[in-house]
């Protein structure tokens, strides 16, 4: 699974993301708010880890803007303040957790833990269309280059390359994939195939995916 860390205290950054590596997960790691927010235009996680007090955007701010933006990742936020106010703050801005300073490791991975538990079984089988793979076992998207995909992404997938040349409307999407999630959007469905479609162009596959929010999409 794919966690970004945006911690701003960099020896606590440089332990947390070892941790986060050898326990499994796929981390990318940023000490300040702008370069998570980046990141977090660029590619999907199945969990974000962010500190609130860092520089040139605070945590509050990437999390605000990243739920406009209709993304649904679990959030968990790291404080070094204990009042209740700084947590309410958090969970007002639809944070899912919150942990303060200082943890324990083993804290911080359970919460981890808790909020990325796959709440779907997948098919065990590897799939494949034309020259693309998808690995089941290691979420990994293949063609001439890999990727690793999160498991919203590779659920997506999944579910186009099972359709592969059918139209899936997005309310389908939304049932299938998303399992009527009540905060997940059609620009939310939008958003993930934006990620797909720059993970084929990283992979150097063939397979396109066309369409949009209101005629449904297909992989072709």
């Amino acid at each position: 699974m794919k966690v970004l860390l945006a911690e701003d205290t960099a020896d606590l950054n440089k332990v947390l993301t070892t941790v986060l590596a050898h326990e499994g997960y796929t981390v990318d790691s940023v000490l300040d708010g702008l370069a998570a927010s980046e990141h977090l235009e660029a590619d999907a996680y199945d969990c974000i880890i962010l500190d609130i007090m860092m520089p040139k955007k605070d945590g509050i701010q990437v999390l605000t803007e990243l739920r406009q933006k209709n993304i649904i990742t679990p959030v968990l936020m790291l404080t070094a303040k204990a009042e209740v106010e700084d947590r309410v703050t958090g969970l007002d801005a639809e944070a899912d957790d919150y942990l303060t300073k200082p943890f324990a490791i083993k804290e911080l991975l359970a919460r981890v833990r808790a909020l990325t538990r796959r709440k779907t079984q997948y098919s065990s089988d590897d799939l494949s269309y034309n020259d693309l793979s998808l690995k089941s076992a290691s979420f990994e998207l293949g063609s001439e280059n890999t990727v690793r995909l999160s498991v919203k992404e590779f659920e997506l997938m999944q579910a186009l390359i099972l359709n592969a040349g059918k139209v899936l409307s997005t309310q389908y999407l939304l049932e299938h994939v998303w399992n009527n999630d009540p905060d997940a959007k059609p620009e939310t469905v939008w958003l993930y195939i934006s990620y797909l479609k720059r993970k084929l162009k990283a992979v150097a596959s063939s397979v396109t995916i066309i369409g949009s929010s209101e005629e449904g999409f297909c992989l072709q």
